[in-house]
């Protein structure tokens, strides 16, 4: 684990000069977590290159449906109601975005919801990179007991306020971003950073129910990023389990668990494209489990574990798609 650092060493250190020059701490709260919920209040603390609070900014979102458990974000169909559309606020989030390192706890998620929000805008939401504070506590080694909120913030002393409103979660996750911005740069840490491409179409079906209708959570015809499309059979036989540190070969079933940097989708396809089987289970006929977290304890990890079958991480699974042995003739 990193030593903690006092406020002269740090003021020795030298930055690194290939950290961003400026960050956009993002929290939202939304209707659930699929892929057609959407966002009912965003918040971005703005933060300068060595992380100084620039400013803050909040607001609700009209999602123009069933506002999904507000026993968790609080936000109910009255409170929304007269709240702007997400069309109204996108190029004032916009410019709290632009040029900035998006900054969130699991950022795939929320740059996943922001970004198809913009989509059905039919606008592209001014983003290039995002910094995930799950993987940075890890790159710092941080002895924290899970990846919760909470718990990173309990461990630089921040004091939460309303969990789950995303202005204080956004305050919560500036003020244990900074600390651990500083550490970093004072051990010249590579910062996780991972591209985000943009999304720019969007594929309508039947509206959901509009605030104010009644509708059960989750109870509704979604729209839904990218066509739903059946995916051709693989054409080549299964040659069995991958061995690590070997290469992936044709016909391999491969299943992937829990979130990657790279939207699933698109991993899935370059898996389709190499000439693997995307398996949508895990069975003991899987050749190999990609995930960034063997120990989530998801039911794909759990019958890895039972059935032995190897586990890479997305990093590592990238490579070996760079290098797939063509299957065997005949």
């Amino acid at each position: 684990m990193l030593e903690d650092l006092t406020t002269a060493a740090f003021s020795a250190t030298a930055w690194p000069a290939a950290y961003p020059q400026g960050y956009a701490v993002v929290d939202v709260e939304t209707t659930g977590l699929a892929r057609d919920d959407r966002i009912i209040s965003a918040a971005v603390y703005r933060l300068d290159a060595r992380g100084e609070v620039e400013d803050h900014w909040y607001t609700t979102v009209n999602p123009e449906r069933d506002p999904g458990p507000v026993w968790i974000h609080g936000l109910t169909s009255e409170a929304l109601e007269g709240a702007p559309l997400f069309q109204d606020i996108a190029e004032e989030f916009a410019a709290r975005l632009t040029g900035r390192v998006l900054v969130a706890h699991n950022a795939v998620f929320d740059w996943q919801m922001i970004a198809r929000e913009y989509a059905r805008a039919q606008r592209e939401a001014p983003v290039r990179q995002r910094l995930c504070t799950i993987a940075l506590s890890k790159e710092l080694g941080l002895p924290l007991p899970n990846h919760k909120l909470e718990s990173l913030a309990a461990h630089f002393g921040v004091v939460q306020q309303r969990a789950h409103h995303a202005l204080d979660d956004a305050r919560v996750l500036a003020e244990a971003f900074r600390p651990s911005l500083r550490a970093a740069a004072a051990h010249d840490l590579r910062l996780p950073l991972h591209e985000c491409r943009p999304l720019t179409e969007w594929s309508d079906r039947p509206a959901a129910p509009r605030i104010g209708q009644q509708a059960g959570y989750g109870g509704h015809r979604p729209a839904s990023w990218r066509p739903s499309r059946k995916r051709p059979a693989c054409p080549h036989p299964n040659p069995g389990r991958y061995v690590p540190g070997g290469r992936l070969k044709q016909g391999m079933r491969v299943a992937f668990s829990g979130d990657t940097s790279t939207e699933r989708e698109l991993l899935e396809d370059r898996a389709t494209e190499a000439g693997l089987h995307v398996a949508t289970s895990l069975s003991r006929l899987t050749s190999l489990l990609v995930t960034n977290d063997p120990d989530s304890g998801t039911s794909k990890v759990v019958k890895a574990r039972q059935f032995g079958t190897p586990v890479v991480d997305e990093a590592a699974f990238g490579q070996l798609l760079a290098d797939v042995e063509p299957a065997s003739e005949g």
